[in-house]
């Protein structure tokens, strides 16, 4: 009987940190329901990250520029995992991007890499994702730090700031005089 306590109050005390460390998710959304879910976590208070882009549109009649998640499909919310339920429940929501039924985690670094590009103001857009290239760091300026994959489009060079799991890429414009490749 002894021996049966001790099975049975061993697996309560066994607590895995990922089920309540609060990481970072990617969140697959309906198409075109990326603000409402963000709006419903924001009122929940789930901390969530909808990074978004200025893009001009040409109507026959009108020019304007609209906000377009950099990411579509997607929004990032910061939960631990034992609280997945009250995501997925949320009008919307595809699921949490992982293989199978196990959600993967998003790296403090990648989000922060996408939010502090976001917040510099910085002309950027969604690219494709790039698996090869040469990896640099930006030494000055507001995205000192950043490292990333160095391109050149036409006559700018531009950063691209990738999130591995979605398989998504960011480009950002940035003076090619401030960065450096990385060993």
């Amino acid at each position: 009987m002894q021996d049966q306590l001790e099975y049975l109050e061993q697996p309560s005390q066994v607590i895995l940190p990922t089920e309540t460390e609060p990481l970072w998710y990617a969140v697959r959304v309906r198409s075109n329901f990326e603000r409402n879910v963000s709006i419903v976590l924001d009122h929940k208070g789930v901390e969530q990250f909808l990074p978004t882009y200025r893009s001009r549109r040409v109507w026959t009649d009108r020019v304007k520029t609209l906000h377009l998640p950099l990411f579509p499909g997607y929004i990032f919310c910061r939960i631990p995992l034992e609280n997945r339920n009250h995501i997925v429940t949320i009008d919307g929501v595809v699921g949490l991007v992982g293989a199978g039924r196990q959600p993967i985690p998003i790296s403090d670094a990648e989000i922060e890499a996408i939010r502090t590009v976001a917040q510099s103001q910085a002309p950027m857009e969604p690219w494709p994702f790039l698996k090869i290239g040469q990896t640099v760091r930006i030494g000055h300026g507001p995205l000192a730090g950043l490292e990333g994959i160095l391109i050149r489009v036409k006559t700018s060079w531009r950063l691209v700031l990738s999130v591995t799991l979605l398989e998504r890429s960011v480009a950002v414009e940035i003076d090619a005089a401030y960065v450096s490749p990385i060993g």
